[in-house]
């Protein structure tokens, strides 16, 4: 069988083309969950957006649209299955397929480890990682129904490998979603379903910008070796590769978008 080396401008571009596609992104009423809403729809794909409070998402699904992309606005509460699965029953019935989940949403607490409550660890336990577990399954079931394959897509952290004081639960969550991310990748090949992970570093946001433009924020900018704290857009790249067909033969990878902090040892 001969094998094709031709490469063009069309080709390469092409690959990351999500025309026809429909993506799914929870938490994706601010912060990271917003830009990749707005990432995946301009590169073509129908856009789900999820969070618990629908009344934010109406600006997001507006701004798409004057873009010219396409997007709806779904209630979800990633911790509650019943909520996941009417989210994903709604989405099916109005788009027809899903193509692409991105679990992004993620609460935090900072806290020394002797001060959590059951009840702060419960809450991040069950948003970061039982969340991204449900709404996983629950995706991955409906894309062996369509029989179309799929691409999961888990935001994790450096902090599934590296950690820093206060966030303890937060720094278990995204371990175990890390963990996660591979073991799910090798039961759901059979399917062509893909499962992979972005692990993002310190991204500027509107949730953390006081923090990070503050003398702690600049001292901890110090120990990244590029010496900048990421945008949104840095995650783009990532985000992309692993959504389309650029990524075919990647399932149980982590990208990690850092400037270098996780291989500093700092």
């Amino acid at each position: 069988m001969a094998i094709s080396t031709t490469v063009t401008t069309q080709s390469i571009t092409g690959i990351f083309d999500l025309s026809g596609r429909v993506a799914l992104v929870s938490g994706a009423s601010s912060g990271i969950g917003r830009h990749m809403s707005l990432t995946l729809a301009a590169a073509g794909a129908e856009v789900i957006v999820t969070a618990r409070r629908i009344d934010l998402l109406h600006a997001l699904v507006a701004e798409i649209e004057a873009a010219g992309g396409k997007a709806r606005a779904i209630a979800l509460d990633v911790t509650r299955r019943q909520s996941v699965q009417a989210c994903l029953d709604t989405a099916a019935e109005a788009c027809g397929r899903l193509d692409i989940v991105v679990n992004n949403a993620g609460v935090s607490n900072t806290k020394n480890v002797l001060k959590y409550e059951d009840s702060e660890w419960d809450a991040i336990l069950d948003t970061n990682l039982k969340g991204a577990w449900i709404l996983s399954q629950e995706a991955a079931q409906r894309m062996v129904g369509f029989n179309r394959g799929g691409s999961l897509i888990n935001v994790t952290s450096i902090l599934a490998d590296r950690v820093t004081g206060g966030v303890g639960p937060y720094c278990a969550a995204k371990a175990g979603l890390s963990h996660l991310t591979r073991s799910m990748a090798l039961e759901l090949a059979r399917y062509a379903i893909r499962v992979n992970a972005i692990a993002p570093g310190y991204i500027m946001t509107e949730l953390n910008e006081e923090f990070l433009r503050s003398p702690a924020g600049e001292q901890l900018k110090s120990r990244i070796p590029s010496r900048t704290f990421g945008e949104c857009s840095s995650l783009d790249g990532a985000l992309l590769l692993l959504a389309s067909e650029a990524g075919r033969y990647m399932t149980g990878s982590e990208i990690v978008v850092d400037g270098g902090h996780l291989c500093s040892g700092l």
